[in-house]
């Protein structure tokens, strides 16, 4: 039994010590089921206090919702109201000019009638001539004064004016034949001008103005006016025909056109109605339209002199990246990141050809029968205009940005991402010179190079700032400029004088150089 006695103690002990533990274990649980039940007390007041803030959250999304609903419809009037103020403002504009070539063509008829009346007064005049002494067969005593009445019949002005040459003295049929003569010519040239389809007093059209020849191009040395064009990134720049209108075109969504005066940018026109960023501008020959392509998937034409777009050519499905006039007024071609090439009739505002390409445009240029495009899969493609098909397809190395065909319509120059220059002769279709230097970058796919007028440079800016400018005939680089610009340089452009170069940037500058 005292052995027995011994065993219990030992496993009452061990039974002691297990309880122990036990009891140990016991407490840390309960410690931690008290640490878990305040942290799922903390994560149910988390969940409370989400779930009132998702309740204020979708009031506010209601009240925001009724709030846009109220908003689309307002918009739906306005715009229903625009439209209708455009229709009253077509309608009066129709009938002020109506009204004004009917006051011009009574006043023109009220004038021929008036000169046909003086003239019929002019024929039936008597005019005295005295005969001259030396005229044979007359004596002294028989020189007296005759009257001599004209007869207003063409038939015997031809008669007396074939005749003049028989008479001593110089008729006054002769006079009255030169002065109808003269009525019948204008008279022609008025009936001329009706047939061509002007009124007498309508607006005339407008014709080409002379663009100015440049001999030798200047190169730009200095800076000559620094200004904050647009209320956010400059994309595109283009000079006018006449090299003293110049236009800009930004992300603000925002044409604006300027004077070149006295070696300063002055302001001139503000164009509006484009609903996305600009991303490219063009003169048409004449210099009075303006031609731009924009992020909305669509291309805006104005007339110079009228703040509002005069047409939108739609049909795009992407962004717009190039538009450009060809060398009408009335056709222009258009290129966007929907992998296609359009040609417009802008007489009738549609969309005469559409080009499928494999690979976003990014830009175009027109020639007289061809049409150049270059494109991010970091090729340039010919098309001809009167065949439905790409003549030619040139490689080059990086994403084409930019093209900029020479005036002489021989020679093409390129910009792409890799940071080079390309001159492609275009009568053998073949890469004839690339041009880098140490510190260029091609910073962006818009970014824009142009030629000199001359041809003897090539132009482009670069992504620190700098214009660089390369020798056409030697490849070397020529200069590089410095200064202005704190960031980089979207487009560039050089006037058909060659006196000035206008670049533009992402911090909203536009600098003239001279």
């Amino acid at each position: 039994m005292a052995y027995q006695a011994v065993e219990k103690n030992v496993a009452l002990g061990a039974l002691e010590s297990e309880l122990e533990e036990r009891r140990s274990r016991l407490a840390a649980l309960e410690t931690q089921v008290a640490q878990l039940q305040e942290v799922r007390a903390q994560q149910i007041r988390q969940v409370e206090a989400q779930r009132t803030q998702n309740v204020a959250q979708r009031l506010a999304y209601e009240a925001l919702r009724v709030h846009l609903g109220l908003q689309e419809a307002a918009l739906r009037r306005l715009e229903e109201e625009a439209r209708d103020l455009l229709e009253r403002l077509v309608q009066r504009k129709a009938r002020a000019a109506a009204e004004r070539n009917l006051r011009n063509e009574r006043r023109e008829r009220a004038k021929q009638a008036r000169v046909s009346q003086e003239l019929r007064k002019a024929a039936k005049r008597t005019v005295s001539i005295s005969e001259s002494p030396d005229t044979p067969g007359i004596g002294t005593k028989e020189k007296a004064e005759m009257t001599l009445t004209v007869p207003a019949e063409p038939q015997f002005l031809e008669n007396e004016a074939g005749e003049k040459w028989k008479r001593p003295f110089r008729s006054a049929s002769a006079t009255s034949l030169t002065l109808s003569h003269c009525v019948d010519m204008m008279k022609g040239l008025l009936d001329f001008k009706k047939r061509r389809g002007h009124s007498i007093g309508g607006v005339p059209e407008q014709r080409y103005q002379s663009i100015p020849v440049c001999v030798a191009a200047r190169l730009p040395t200095w800076a000559q006016d620094v200004l904050d064009a647009h209320l956010s990134e400059v994309n595109a720049v283009r000079f006018g025909p006449n090299s003293s209108l110049l236009a800009t075109g930004g992300a603000d969504c925002l044409i604006h056109l300027w004077n070149v005066v006295g070696g300063r940018l002055e302001a001139n026109q503000t164009l509006e109605g484009a609903s996305g960023s600009i991303t490219s501008v063009d003169f048409d020959p004449s210099g009075s339209q303006v031609l731009a392509a924009t992020y909305s998937r669509a291309a805006h034409l104005w007339k110079v002199g009228e703040a509002q777009s005069k047409e939108t050519l739609t049909g795009h499905t992407d962004k717009v990246t190039a538009a450009k006039f060809k060398l009408t007024r009335h056709q222009a071609v258009t290129g966007s990141r929907d992998r296609t090439v359009k040609e417009w009739d802008l007489g009738r505002a549609y969309c005469s050809r559409t080009i499928n390409v494999f690979s976003y445009c990014n830009d175009v240029v027109c020639g007289d029968h061809v049409i150049i495009s270059g494109h991010s899969d970091q090729k340039i493609r010919f098309w001809d205009s009167r065949a439905p098909r790409c003549t030619q397809v040139i490689p080059v190395q990086g994403r084409v940005t930019s093209l900029s065909l020479s005036h002489d319509h021989l020679h093409l120059l390129s910009c792409s991402r890799d940071n080079t220059l390309k001159v492609i002769d275009v009568r053998v279709s073949n890469i004839r010179q690339v041009f880098s230097a140490d510190g260029f970058k091609c910073s962006s796919d818009w970014t824009k190079a142009v030629f000199s007028p001359d041809r003897s440079y090539a132009l482009a800016g670069s992504g620190d700032g700098a214009l660089y400018i390369w020798n056409v005939d030697t490849g070397k680089l020529e200069s590089s400029l410095r200064g202005p610009h704190c960031a980089a340089v979207n487009a560039v452009a050089w006037c058909y004088s060659g006196s000035h170069v206008v670049s533009v940037d992402q911090a909203r500058k536009a600098v003239l150089w001279r």
